[in-house]
């Protein structure tokens, strides 16, 4: 091991063998996404939760747990504590009155904005502290990681 990759002056990935590249990558966003979660001001699953309701809209409990991957009773303990919090509500489902749909409330919009804000804030000074060049890397980075994200 070379003293630049004990001192971290190069990054891993230019003096490693690329076909350690998946796993590097897979070290480097674990703990970046561990990092963000330390900026967190509710559990991970919560903010998920939060978050997909936020983008798609009202959903019944079975959608969120098959999206989420969990069980839908880990779901519904879920969307109890958020429902207790004030963050969403049950409304009956418009096609079905048998089945109930989850919300987002406009409590749990402006707490959710706000956790964003705290872990956008704190992304966008670690970036602001790298060189203009490793901006413009991490911008293609980004796109590349997308293209990757979006193969499934």
């Amino acid at each position: 091991m070379t003293s630049q990759t004990r001192t971290g002056d190069a990054p891993p990935h230019e003096q490693a063998d690329p076909e350690l590249l998946p796993a590097e990558l897979r070290i480097v966003l674990g703990r970046l996404m561990r990092r963000l979660r330390g900026v967190h001001s509710f559990p991970l699953t919560q903010a998920a939760v939060l978050g997909r309701l936020d983008r798609e809209g009202e959903q019944s409990i079975g959608a969120l747990a098959s999206h989420e991957s969990v069980r839908p009773q880990s779901m519904s303990q879920t969307i109890c504590e958020l429902e207790a919090d004030g963050l969403v509500e049950r409304r009956p489902d418009a096609n079905d009155a048998r089945r109930t749909q989850v919300a987002i409330t406009a409590r749990g919009r402006a707490v959710l904005d706000a956790d964003r804000a705290a872990r956008e804030g704190w992304l966008g000074g670690a970036i602001a502290r790298l060189e203009p060049g490793e901006q413009e890397t991490l911008r293609r980075a980004v796109a590349l990681l997308g293209r990757i994200a979006d193969e499934g």
